[in-house]
């Protein structure tokens, strides 16, 4: 990455990171994708359960597969045929992994989800949260990182799952109604009850939608 741009994102991360802290939540800033891999394993005990909600951050730096061939147990939503029932089974592991759609440099997460297993998942359920964030997500303040969250984040994933919404065919959030939106949660976290439960990786990096 251009040196200019890796010093803005310094610059950016320590500023995201002391907003962070200051919600009761552990943030990190890591140079590039295999620091981020580190941090995040060093986060996570062999033998722990751990879960996602479909990241594909996670993917991008290798956390994804790490967790699936290494000696954790991993609930993999796709090996379950009753969802319902993985999702169930998620909410008592160790850690959740996942990402935004969008956070405010001073450190709130803005999340929005169809079914709302992550959104649920990420307010209560898991013992942890890991969130793995490039710098692309991190915005001026609340409000761009909700529009972020609606006008960049909801357009591509709908495309990507392929669902027939406004937004998938126009590549802009139209506040639809349309029975396959993707915009049916919206958790804001702005601050955790729940000291150590919070950590967010930021990766000096794109990553992500």
């Amino acid at each position: 990455m251009n040196n200019n741009v890796t010093k803005r994102n310094e610059l950016l991360a320590q500023k995201a990171i002391a907003g962070l802290q200051s919600r009761n939540m552990t943030g990190y800033y890591a140079k590039d994708k295999e620091e981020a891999l580190k941090i995040a394993l060093g986060l996570i005990p062999k033998g722990s359960s751990v879960t996602m909600g479909g990241c594909t951050s996670s993917d991008e730096i290798g956390l994804t597969d790490a967790i699936k061939n290494g000696d954790y147990n991993f609930i993999d939503r796709s090996k379950y045929e009753d969802k319902r029932a993985a999702m169930l089974d998620g909410y008592n592991a160790d850690f959740f992994i996942s990402s935004v759609n969008g956070m405010s440099d001073d450190g709130i997460l803005i999340n929005i989800d169809g079914n709302a297993n992550r959104v649920s998942a990420i307010a209560q359920g898991p013992k942890k949260v890991i969130f793995i964030v490039g710098m692309n997500k991190v915005c001026p303040d609340m409000d761009t990182a909700m529009k972020r969250a609606r006008n960049v984040a909801a357009p591509i994933n709908s495309q990507r799952f392929g669902l027939s919404t406004p937004c998938s065919s126009t590549g802009k959030c139209f506040d639809c109604k349309s029975p396959d939106t993707i915009c049916c949660q919206f958790l804001i976290t702005r601050y955790s009850r729940h000291k150590d439960r919070i950590h967010v990786i930021l990766v000096n990096d794109n990553l992500g939608f």
